[in-house]
């Protein structure tokens, strides 16, 4: 998080400038947009009308609560284009000249598209007016349920905000009206409908039940109580033949046992029938009379006494009738059970003439059925036909509208679109993304050196420190050269101390010549090489500062007595001897050993005389600093590398490409770890915060009164 917020305060300035672009064109943009007004009004559902076909039953289907799917088919019915024709037509949109109702001509426009003369309009058709219309009325039309209410609304998008008003609230008062419009007309028509299915169905009805009738009288299918003359007159005869047969059984059982008994040498006076007759009864009260009589006189007188015979006479006589009366009763009993057989023969005989007809008559009640199934499926059909007509009668004039008005659009005030205030922070968040984006982008991008961490992570070798611009660390108007004498305790002073310390824990306390190299010209180089020179002399050593940048001599055109004095070259060359080339820096005590105007013999410098040359400088000083050419554009420069005890890389803060030094690095020669390390130049400290948190320079403000 501190690397990314230290990026993103390097890259200031980019997300600035970047949030500030997105910022102002969201504002041209958002003042360049046409407004764009919303009216809105809501209707509410009360449920689904009755259906208006007739039902099979009686019940009424009454209003119920809105299903989804009833929702959605009026929010699809108020999108329609029947829905839109019928406002269209209430406004006059096809008549008002403010608007233009005319379908686009595709045609025309491509041709003004390609220069071309536009043509006059052609005269559109009624339908293409009527087209037009519509698609002008439903152009921003927007119909959405709330919620998971009954309730929807309904808007409406223009440019004019009284033109949304007026159609949304015109939508709205048309759905209304067209819903209970809808219902009136389909009662109507319904009732039609029916009063004229209605008389066919009585007709119906009424031949099919006279079918019925003329079909029961043909096949003699006449009923009382519900069921037929021909079932009742069976009914009947099964009980009388059960009569009779029971009748005929007792009738034969007496003769069979009266016959019995006189078989069996009775004289018929034990036969039941006989015991229960009147006339036997008598005669047998006169036959026990005359024969107690017929005994007495037997008593006293004898068997031909005419009393006795006259006796005996009357009592054969009684007897006579008594057998008779016996033969009589027998012969009823026959003539009895004769009569009871026939009887119960004519009654079997006419019950199965019945039966004949009762199968025949079932015969034809198959299709009696069929004939009293339709009649009644017609009845019935008739009665709920007639009971439905009964109904939309009675609800023909109180319909009642399934939707209404919950409230009508008021004047926007103002627009929807563009939303000023929402565009301005989506064009900061926006401007905010991009600027993020080039701030990290150009971070990405950018080969510049920064921090110590990008001395070791991009050129993998040490970094020995920084070197401060004057400004960022003093209000001395000093050049960085007379600074370091002016002011031995500032902080600029203190950061070549830190570079010689630098140098001499990464190459050594034996190492005595010090080559100060870049790889480009012009950055800070020279100036690096006079500052630790003098801070070395400073601090009491005896120190020499060689200038071996043949081409620009740096060094030598700080000095104030440069005309006419012998350099390098001459000492090299041997035309004249060290002491006499060594100029002395008198405030430092620092010896420079300059290059004489004129000369560019760099063969000199990679040949033997330097080395000698070095070697007697070893002997006579305890530092030796060398100022060589730039490493890439100078050969001669990578060849001084390898004759010093440390080579120190001075790449510009945030200036030179890390890619140069690398290529820089790639000529140097590869037998020895040529490069000790590198320092950064013309660091500003104050921006140094912000860049390189983590860094020992970052930490400025907290120890700087240190410098005072």
């Amino acid at each position: 998080m501190r690397s990314i917020w230290s990026i993103f305060r390097r890259r200031i300035g980019t997300f600035l400038a970047v949030l500030s672009l997105v910022v102002v064109l969201g504002v041209i943009i958002t003042l360049r947009q046409t407004p764009i007004f919303i009216a809105r009004s809501s209707v509410a559902l009360k449920g689904a009308p009755p259906a208006a076909p007739p039902a099979m039953d009686e019940r009424t289907p009454m209003p119920g609560n809105p299903t989804d799917q009833y929702v959605d088919t009026q929010v699809a019915m108020i999108r329609s284009d029947g829905m839109a024709l019928k406002v269209a037509n209430a406004l006059a949109i096809e008549s008002r000249q403010d608007i233009r109702v005319e379908a686009p001509d595709r045609l025309g426009q491509i041709a003004r598209l390609l220069g071309q003369t536009e043509q006059a309009p052609r005269v559109r058709t009624a339908e293409e007016r009527r087209t037009a219309a519509i698609d002008y009325v439903k152009h921003g039309l927007d119909v959405r349920r709330t919620g998971s209410t009954y309730a929807l609304e309904i808007s409406v998008e223009s440019e004019d905000a009284a033109e949304a008003t007026r159609l949304a609230n015109e939508y709205a008062r048309q759905y209304a009206l067209a819903d209970l419009g809808d219902q009136q007309a389909q009662t109507r028509d319904a009732n039609t409908l029916i009063a004229q299915r209605l008389d066919q169905l009585r007709a119906r009805a009424l031949e099919e039940t006279a079918a019925v009738q003329q079909y029961r009288i043909a096949n003699n299918l006449l009923s009382t109580t519900g069921t037929s003359l021909t079932e009742q007159e069976i009914s009947i005869y099964n009980q009388q033949v059960a009569l009779a047969r029971a009748a005929a059984a007792e009738d034969q059982a007496r003769l069979a046992t009266a016959r019995s008994q006189l078989r069996s040498g009775s004289t018929g006076d034990d036969v039941g029938e006989a015991l229960g007759s009147s006339v036997i009864g008598s005669l047998r009260t006169q036959q026990a009379t005359i024969g107690a009589r017929v005994a007495d006189l037997t008593a006293r007188y004898s068997a031909l006494h005419p009393d006795v015979i006259r006796a005996r006479s009357e009592l054969e006589s009684v007897n006579r009738q008594v057998a008779a009366e016996i033969d009589r009763v027998i012969s009823n009993l026959a003539a009895r059970a004769q009569v009871s057989q026939q009887r119960l023969g004519s009654l079997t005989s006419t019950l199965g003439q019945a039966r004949g007809a009762l199968a025949q008559n079932n015969r034809a009640m198959v299709d009696l059925k069929d004939l009293e199934q339709r009649a009644q499926t017609s009845q019935e059909l008739y009665q709920s036909y007639l009971n439905r007509y009964k109904q939309l009668s009675a609800r023909e004039g109180t319909e009642q509208p399934t939707a209404t008005v919950l409230t009508n659009a008021r004047l926007p005030r103002f627009p929807a679109s563009p939303n000023r205030l929402l565009n301005i922070a989506l064009a900061l968040v926006l401007g905010t993304a991009l600027g993020v984006a080039a701030a990290f982008a150009r971070e990405l991008y950018f080969a510049g050196i920064t921090t110590g961490s990008d001395v070791t992570r991009k050129l993998h070798v040490r970094y020995l420190g920084l070197v401060p611009t004057v400004g960022s660390v003093t209000k001395a108007n000093e050049t960085p050269t007379s600074l370091i004498v002016a002011d031995p305790r500032s902080f600029f002073a203190e950061s070549f101390r830190s570079l010689r310390a630098s140098i001499r824990f990464a190459a050594g306390h034996d190492a005595k010549v010090i080559a100060i190299t870049s790889a480009l010209p012009s950055e800070g180089k020279t100036a690096t090489a006079i500052c630790l020179a003098r801070s070395i002399a400073m601090s009491g050593e005896n120190t020499v500062l060689i200038d071996c940048d043949l081409r620009q001599q740096g060094v030598s055109r700080r000095l104030p007595d440069r005309e006419g004095r012998p350099g390098l070259i001459e000492v090299l060359r041997g035309a004249n001897t060290l002491d006499e080339a060594l100029s002395k820096d008198f405030q430092t005590g620092l010896q420079v050993l300059p290059v004489s105007q004129g000369h560019d013999q760099s063969e000199l410098l990679m040949g033997e005389e330097m080395d000698r040359l070095l070697a007697l400088l070893r002997e006579r000083f305890d530092a030796i600093i060398i100022d060589t050419a730039p490493v890439l554009p100078i050969a001669d420069a990578r060849l001084m590398l390898s004759k010093a005890d440390a080579s120190v890389f001075v790449v510009r803060w945030r200036s030179t490409p890390d890619h140069a030094v690398r290529a820089a690095f790639r000529q140097l020669p590869r037998e020895r770890d040529s490069v000790t390390g590198v320092v950064l130049t013309r660091v500003d400290i104050k921006q140094l915060a912000r860049f390189g948190l983590g860094d020992d320079a970052s930490y400025y403000d907290r120890y700087k009164s240190y410098y005072g």
